[in-house]
């Protein structure tokens, strides 16, 4: 069976539905699935001015914690992430920085990965946020999966991003379309799909 971790940060909950969504799709598609929240860095009184972010970390509170065993154990990673300016969110960036020791080993090359987004605003930075995110995998010797155009659902409107499931929450908690949903469940299909295929390779060889 393939293992598959999908690691995730979310403020006020869109990319964690999106990493619900991918769990449930990569489960049905044969994996053993593990969901990961990062450790939350901010301080409890910013989170505690903003309702949107003070009701989902309370929502959300019994999800486990990513840790390096569940990198180390995963054959395909799904890491999604809000953007920053363009940029992943710190939460997940501090957590693939503390990567180093299982890089270093050489237990991070040929895992199978593949990153998506949320962001507030259609142009907001959905792209350069999953290019540099994917920049860490270069340096794993990993395999990125992209979504591509290689399904039906990547041509809706709302979707249409090759390099990862993209949401726009419109600055709104919990506001994630369905198109998008669809989005994330094919990328988690072949994201699992080729990382089975992959490893049953690797293990004839």
């Amino acid at each position: 069976m393939t293992n598959v971790a999908v690691i995730y940060y979310s403020s006020t909950g869109n990319v964690h539905r999106l990493a619900e969504a991918a769990a449930v799709a990569a489960e049905k598609a044969g994996a053993d699935v593990r969901l990961r929240k990062v450790v939350e860095l901010a301080p409890e009184s910013a989170i505690a001015r903003n309702e949107g972010w003070a009701a989902h970390a309370a929502a959300t509170r019994d999800i486990a914690e990513a840790t390096l065993a569940d990198v180390e154990w995963a054959d395909a990673l799904l890491f999604g992430t809000p953007t920053r300016f363009g940029l992943p969110a710190a939460q997940l960036k501090q957590f693939l920085d503390t990567t180093g020791g299982l890089w270093f080993q050489g237990k991070l090359v040929n895992k199978v990965v593949s990153s998506f987004t949320s962001t507030s605003t259609t142009h907001g930075g959905q792209e350069s946020t999953i290019l540099a995110l994917n920049n860490t995998f270069y340096h794993w010797g990993a395999i990125i999966v992209p979504p591509g155009f290689a399904d039906p659902v990547q041509f809706e409107q709302v979707n249409g991003n090759p390099y990862g499931a993209s949401s726009v929450s419109g600055n709104e908690s919990d506001n994630v379309h369905p198109d998008n949903l669809a989005s994330i469940e094919f990328q988690a299909r072949r994201t699992t799909d080729i990382a089975s295929a992959l490893h049953r390779g690797f293990r004839a060889a």
